[in-house]
């Protein structure tokens, strides 16, 4: 589960953690191969993320699985690797626990070599070691090692030496009591050793106690032990048959547990004990150990295998990853090209909206100076008539004037016919003069109209040149009560301009048959209204577009409101209201 767990979410500390707790389990299962598979993925996984402490334990744990297989000379390796590894470690507790496991497995693989010097030191060694650390159960472990001790000097026949540690691992034990294993087998060697210096005292007891404590844990190792020892016991005092018994027994629970190195020893034991037969036996003995022998081989080959194919399918995997990463880079790096071409091309149409505003702005000053230039004209004009009128009473009205009304006065002390006749004729020219003053007065007039309806000229001309140039029908409706002369020119501009812009957006895209323009005077407000009958559209989706935003912008330059409404086929309705002054 942990496993499982650790793959989805990419977590490799945690994934170390469970190769290692799966090491472990096929390490007490006697799997060897499946234990020795995991602890190299863990190792190498806490490699690659230099946790060194925990790097060190599942080394020391590979070593040890060596070690139970035979493997000397590759878990010396791994030990001295370990010893590489947690020093220069600044955790004194870790790397003194380390170097104690270290030592440990040491000084048994030298033992297993026959390096009995060198299997003392390392056992010294983890002593001492021992000696620095502050941990639960420490008596236990010091009892461990007293008994590995003891068994290098039974190795080495001095087994007043090795009864000694016996002795002290007993005490020791005694102080914890945590595993009846270990007091089993420091009682089953204790025994040994008494026996071996032929001290009769506690024998064979010292062999039944161990024997029933492993009976009790269902330890088939630890019964082949003492039953083989009191095998030998019963032999040294010339009781065959129960000699006999216990290693027939001994060689029963050898084979059945498949411990070939047990079944060799009882086999051993057995053609001593049974002359007539001893030639099967040794045959027995040489075909196991040809076995056992080739067995170690493959053991070897096969770790190494495992170390290769894992390493073989690591490389995979990286040769994979780095085709996905190559992978990843041209999909990012055609990514990226789109959105450099994306940018640019959303970069041109910006400058072409630019430039089309450019362009607007370029036609609206076209616009207002030809405004202006009208207006000056008409100005112009004005003040020309203004001094043209001027003369003309001046010159003309005023003389003529003055001239009657002094022969008028001339004529008043007459009452003749004459005089009569001559008051007629004054008359008569005054109402000559009275028609000329009213012909000045509807030239001015004249002049005054035209210039205020200057502005209504330019749209009638946009007019006559959308239903010339257009098959839609145009209705056209302009306010003469608007003073166009209040309005400034840029609300001239931006409502021709607007007007403007409805049309073209009429002609190329509502495909209406009547189109309806009216200018009115609302309060003080110029209302246009621009309604056509075309296909409408979604205003909602449309409302973004340069031509609708040119005239809200618009509208609201000359503090007006814009107000479009428009449903598909139902054609469309523009509003615009525009302060007057």
């Amino acid at each position: 589960m942990i496993l499982e767990k650790s793959q989805e979410v990419k977590d490799t500390l945690s994934l170390a953690k469970a190769y290692g707790y799966l090491g472990d389990y096929y390490l007490q299962k006697s799997i060897a191969d499946s234990a020795f598979l995991n602890y190299y993925k863990a190792e190498k996984m806490y490699d690659k993320l230099s946790v060194k402490s925990e790097l060190a334990r599942t080394l020391i744990n590979k070593a040890d699985l060596l070690f139970k297989v035979g493997d000397f000379v590759s878990s010396e390796k791994e030990v001295f690797k370990v010893l590489r590894t947690i020093k220069g470690d600044r955790n004194n507790d870790v790397v003194n626990e380390v170097n104690y496991d270290a030592y440990n497995i040491l000084g048994k693989v030298y033992n297993g070599m026959g390096e009995y010097e060198n299997s003392i030191l390392y056992h010294n060694k983890a002593l001492k070691t021992l000696d620095k650390m502050q941990i639960i159960g420490k008596s236990q472990t010091m009892a461990i090692s007293y008994l590995n001790l003891g068994l290098v000097y039974v190795n080495l026949k001095n087994f007043a030496v090795a009864k000694d540690y016996f002795i002290k691992g007993i005490e020791q034990q005694k102080i914890d009591n945590q595993d009846l294993n270990i007091e089993a087998f420091l009682l089953d060697n204790l025994g040994y050793a008494k026996f071996k210096l032929e001290e009769k005292r506690d024998l064979p007891n010292l062999f039944y106690q161990s024997l029933k404590i492993w009976d009790s844990l269902k330890l088939a190792s630890g019964v082949f032990v003492s039953k083989m020892h009191l095998s030998e016991y019963y032999s040294s005092r010339e009781d065959t048959a129960k000699a006999l018994q216990f290693s027939k027994e001994a060689l029963s629970l050898a084979r059945s547990t498949n411990v070939p190195r047990d079944v060799m020893r009882a086999l051993n034991q057995i053609s001593v004990l049974d002359p007539k037969n001893a030639s099967a036996y040794t045959k027995e003995y040489i075909r196991i150990n040809e076995e056992l022998q080739r067995e170690e081989r493959k053991i070897g080959e096969k770790f190494s295998r495992i170390e290769y194919e894992t390493d073989q399918i690591k490389g995979e995997n990286s040769d994979l990853e780095a085709k996905n990463r190559r992978l990843v880079y041209f999909f990012s790096g055609i990514a990226i090209l789109g959105m450099f071409i994306y940018i640019i091309k959303s970069q041109k149409a910006k400058n072409r909206e630019l430039l089309y505003k450019q362009q607007q702005q370029k036609a609206n000053e076209d616009i207002y100076n030809l405004m202006i230039s009208q207006q000056n004209t008409i100005e112009a004009n004005r003040v020309q008539e203004k001094k043209r009128v001027a003369q003309e009473l001046h010159d003309g009205v005023l003389g003529r004037m003055f001239g009657v009304r002094m022969n008028l006065e001339g004529l008043n002390p007459f009452n003749d016919d004459l005089a009569v006749s001559q008051r007629n004729d004054y008359l008569a020219e005054l109402k000559n003069i009275e028609q000329d003053i009213r012909e000045i007065s509807h030239d001015l007039n004249r002049e005054k109209s035209e210039l205020i309806n200057n502005f209504v000229a330019i749209v009638d001309n946009l007019f006559e040149e959308q239903r010339k140039t257009f098959s839609a029908k145009l209705f056209s409706s302009i306010d003469s009560t608007i003073r166009w002369d209040l309005a400034v020119n840029s609300v001239k501009i931006n409502l021709y301009r607007i007007i403007q812009e409805s049309l073209q957006n009429i002609n190329k895209y509502a495909k209406a048959t009547t189109v309806k323009v009216d200018l009115k005077k609302q309060e003080n407000s110029i209302l246009l209204t621009i309604t056509d009958d075309g296909i409408g559209f979604n205003v909602n989706l449309k409302k973004k577009g340069i031509g609708l935003q040119n005239m809200i912008s618009r509208s609201k330059e000359c503090n007006g409101t814009f107000n479009v409404k428009s449903e598909v086929g139902k054609g469309t309705t523009i509003t615009v209201s525009i302060p007057l002054e």
